[in-house]
């Protein structure tokens, strides 16, 4: 996968269209990490779900709330919520203001493996941002990012794919659903190793 720096931003206009729309155009795309050193993080997203306001496993689905008020919010803007008080998982919020949708960021293939993460075998350096609660680890992204406006120069930002990027894009049902688990709504790249579950 060609990791050349890509220099368009992703801005909130182009996220402001349904979470089923966004989901799959976002694979290919860079999600960028600025660090407060300075540093930068970046990998290549090949795996999304979507989430929207008919869909029972929305956490916006029954009622607007503390925790899922910025899904109500503009698009391109971060969702970061806990689960099972333990990992974190990083959405991007799109569609209309007043609509609560969501796309989930469930894998990266990242560009290096960065310095604070323990180097592992080469067979595995692929694997590091392969689930939603690994790459939010590897790219130190906690609740204090929630709600955060995603342009450049803040700690996230997103960057388009290139236009020879190659999508074979493959469309199926989510993972670890109670509800709405039969609704295909999840999207990765074929054959990509960093993919959370092949």
């Amino acid at each position: 996968m060609n990791f050349s720096k890509f220099t368009q931003i992703v801005e909130p206009n182009w996220l402001a269209r349904p979470s089923t729309l966004v989901a799959p155009d976002l694979i290919g795309c860079t999600l960028v990490r600025l660090l407060p050193n300075g540093e930068i993080v970046r990998g290549i997203i090949v795996e999304t779900e979507a989430y929207g306001p008919d869909d029972p496993a929305c956490h916006a689905y029954r009622r607007r709330t503390r925790r899922n008020e910025v899904m109500f919010g503009p698009a391109g803007r971060s969702y970061v919520y806990l689960i099972y008080g333990l990992y974190r998982c990083l959405n991007i919020v799109t569609d209309s203001e007043g609509v609560p949708s969501a796309v989930l960021i469930r894998a990266l293939q990242l560009e290096s493996v960065p310095p604070w993460i323990d180097q592992p075998p080469a067979s595995k350096v692929h694997r590091i941002a392969a689930g939603p609660g690994k790459l939010c680890q590897v790219l130190q992204i906690d609740l204090s990012l929630n709600a955060l406006v995603l342009q450049q120069g803040n700690p996230l930002w997103l960057e388009h794919r290139l236009e020879q990027f190659q999508a074979d894009i493959v469309q199926t049902t989510r993972i670890g659903l109670s509800q709405g688990a039969d609704l295909p709504l999840r999207w990765y790249l074929n054959k990509c190793p960093s993919v959370s579950k092949l």
